[in-house]
């Protein structure tokens, strides 16, 4: 794969065979972001977990505390009080069944996160086919599935990310922007790694974190020393 100008300098500034304290590698994607745009930093975790097994899956939700620097648009499926605690809260848009035609005949899916209450999860269901694929149905160990509306909404506008295995066994999130101070990144990134050091499965033996990487949107990846994380 052919890598720009720009790319291959930024490259050059990092050790490909060294692994890096946190604050080192958040010095260093901050340092080799080259874009013209505000670039996503993002932390790709490689387990030693085998999704394959139930006991063995990894799904939560955290509050970022500088939040991700991206601005979420959230729909909620809700009706009577609860909707109106969900527009209160901010949420971007609010329905019920009036909603399934419109995602799955036309193919509206503006939004980033769907809340829905309990009682609106039937209606909900009828979508998975399409919001399934794109990891938007709402879930109950993520807090998306929840009568307490108004927290939800209120939560994930202040930075509430979900983390979750994909098939590779790998966890992707972005913890914010490289616009963000070092102080702001090494907060996010250590509330989202004691998450999901705290999610560990039992039933995972060996070596929980296989590598842990930073990298911003264009930019290099920085690898991480996952001995000294899980210290």
């Amino acid at each position: 794969m052919k890598r720009g100008k720009k790319y291959t300098e930024a490259a050059k500034l990092i050790d490909r065979t060294a692994l890096y304290d946190r604050d080192e590698a958040i010095a260093l994607v901050k340092k080799t972001a080259s874009a013209k745009f505000d670039e996503t930093v993002e932390l790709h975790i490689r387990t030693g977990c085998d999704g394959r097994h139930a006991d063995q899956q990894i799904r939560g939700a955290v509050v970022l505390p500088n939040g991700t620097g991206k601005k979420v648009r959230v729909l909620v499926f809700a009706k009577g009080p609860q909707a109106d605690a969900a527009l209160a809260a901010g949420a971007d848009f609010v329905g019920a069944e009036e909603l399934v035609p419109k995602i799955q005949n036309e193919g509206w899916l503006d939004f980033d996160v769907v809340v829905a209450t309990p009682n609106m999860m039937g209606v909900v269901g009828r979508l998975g086919r399409v919001l399934g694929p794109k990891g938007l149905m709402p879930n109950p160990k993520a807090g998306t599935v929840t009568m307490d509306v108004e927290k939800a909404v209120k939560e994930i506008k202040a930075g509430k990310i979900e983390y979750r295995l994909d098939k590779t066994n790998i966890v992707h999130v972005p913890i914010g922007k490289t616009s963000f101070t070092e102080e702001q990144l090494a907060e996010n990134f250590q509330a989202l790694m004691d998450a999901v050091i705290k999610a560990k499965p039992s039933a995972v033996k060996g070596q929980y974190l296989r590598s842990v990487t930073l990298v911003s949107t264009m930019g290099p990846g920085v690898k991480l020393n996952t001995t000294k994380l899980m210290a």
